[in-house]
């Protein structure tokens, strides 16, 4: 019990120091990190070497490869060309803007990794807001949330369903049937919601674009489809179609998603290799949002070796053994559960729990993993270290100015959080 409650220990701390932002969210999982391994001298919960092999090496080469490839299609001036030519289009509609933006983001999400796609579509996210004078980080927030819900509705969308679908043994299609009706249900209401959340947002957005000269914005999108490098661009483009394509391939030849990455970005270093200096590739990674995923990785796996996540998971079925109070207790414990620590390993603590329980009970386990899916997908929203996705944004975000708190994210992460998991759990009881 008293590693139980040290592993209760260190996610408070954690998140005390992100709530109150004493330090920059990557010190505070390198401290943080460094307890978790001095606390491993003290009571070897956990071989050193375990404990780094938490850090998930397929999800920084993701993003390291990911990062590079959009940094050299940021060079070929196409995020501006794009952001300029939406904001002309929609120029007087922001809702209609946002909501195509915020939609594109689900159906995308919900084939490819959360990652890659709030990577290839924050770029002009940004642009576009700059462009109109206005903060991009209500639109940013809403990209990272739909993305989110749009990764639940497959079995490849969200590693928590790849975990599911392979250790439950539950195919693609009965995921498509199982769980996409209620994430287009909850992708619908969120983008409903989104004008009332950000109300003063888009009445910013309306006056700054009546103060546009729109004449201007016309040239300077001349000017910039002029100096659009479109042998580079033309290269890009037909790569990133390869990578996306092989990204589609993945359950089928059984290779991690950095591969289609890596191989993108190989690629691209070859083509671009004579207006490129290897400093300025490098110069595309954002090492230190990599330097916190290692240290949160470090950290998790940690609290994993102290069996708090065991606990919980056994604490969870303890509770009840009607199958509706079960939907209950799995969907919402896992959406608050996922919001504050990696959603991966709870999961796999559950699945084998929910074989149990499912067996003892000569239950159908089926439902009891849609609402592991989902509470553990949905509760990805509810703070920034709920998903990869919103690290990245954030990260992101800060790099070019726009910094989101904690508590900002917190405050608007949460409330989507709740409504789409309520939902989702109406949704379940009703039908199962």
């Amino acid at each position: 019990m008293l590693l139980i409650l040290l592993g209760i220990a260190v996610l408070v701390v954690l998140y005390g120091l992100l709530t109150f932002e004493v330090m920059h969210r990557t010190a505070a999982a390198i401290f943080v990190a460094g307890i978790v391994l001095v606390l491993n001298l003290f009571f070897h919960f956990m071989e050193y070497t375990d404990i780094l092999n938490g850090i998930d090496i397929d999800t920084i080469l993701l993003l390291m490869n990911m990062m590079i490839i959009v940094g050299i299609l940021g060079k070929t001036g196409l995020f501006e060309y794009i952001a300029l030519r939406l904001v002309l289009r929609f120029k007087d509609k922001p809702y209609q803007l946002l909501f195509i933006l915020l939609v594109l983001t689900g159906v995308v999400s919900a084939f490819i990794d959360n990652v890659t796609t709030v990577l290839l579509i924050a770029p002009v996210i940004i642009d576009v807001f700059e462009e109109v004078g206005v903060t991009p980080i209500p639109a940013l927030l809403g990209i990272v949330f739909a993305s989110n819900i749009g990764g639940t509705a497959t079995l490849i969308g969200d590693p928590p369903n790849i975990l599911i679908g392979s250790m439950a043994d539950i195919g693609f299609m009965q995921f498509i049937y199982n769980l996409t009706p209620i994430v287009i249900l909850d992708l619908l209401v969120f983008t409903a919601i989104l004008p009332y959340m950000f109300r003063g947002w888009y009445h910013e957005y309306s006056e700054n674009l009546k103060k546009l000269d729109l004449d201007v914005l016309r040239e300077k999108l001349r000017l910039i489809h002029e100096g659009l490098d479109e042998k580079l661009l033309k290269r890009t483009v037909v790569i990133l179609a390869l990578v996306i394509t092989l990204f589609f391939l993945e359950d089928i030849f059984k290779y991690p998603p950095a591969v289609p990455a890596m191989i993108g970005a190989g690629l691209l270093m070859v083509f671009v290799r004579k207006k490129l200096v290897i400093e300025d590739i490098m110069n595309f990674i954002d090492w230190t949002t990599l330097v916190f995923f290692m240290a949160m990785f470090i950290i998790i796996q940690g609290v994993q070796g102290m069996g708090l996540l065991d606990w919980i998971a056994m604490r969870i079925m303890s509770l009840t053994t009607a199958k509706t109070g079960l939907i209950l207790v799995i969907t919402w414990v896992s959406a608050f559960l996922s919001a504050f620590i990696d959603n991966i390993p709870f999961v796999m603590s559950m699945i084998p729990v929910i074989k149990s329980i499912t067996t003892t009970l000569a239950m159908n386990p089926l439902p009891l993993y849609w609402s592991l899916s989902l509470g553990g997908c949905l509760g990805g929203n509810g703070t920034m270290v709920g998903a990869s996705a919103n690290i990245v944004v954030v990260s992101l975000a800060s790099k070019l100015g726009h910094d989101i708190s904690f508590r900002e994210f917190l405050k608007y992460g949460m409330t989507v959080m709740i409504i789409t998991v309520a939902i989702a759990t109406i949704y379940l009881i009703i039908r199962y």
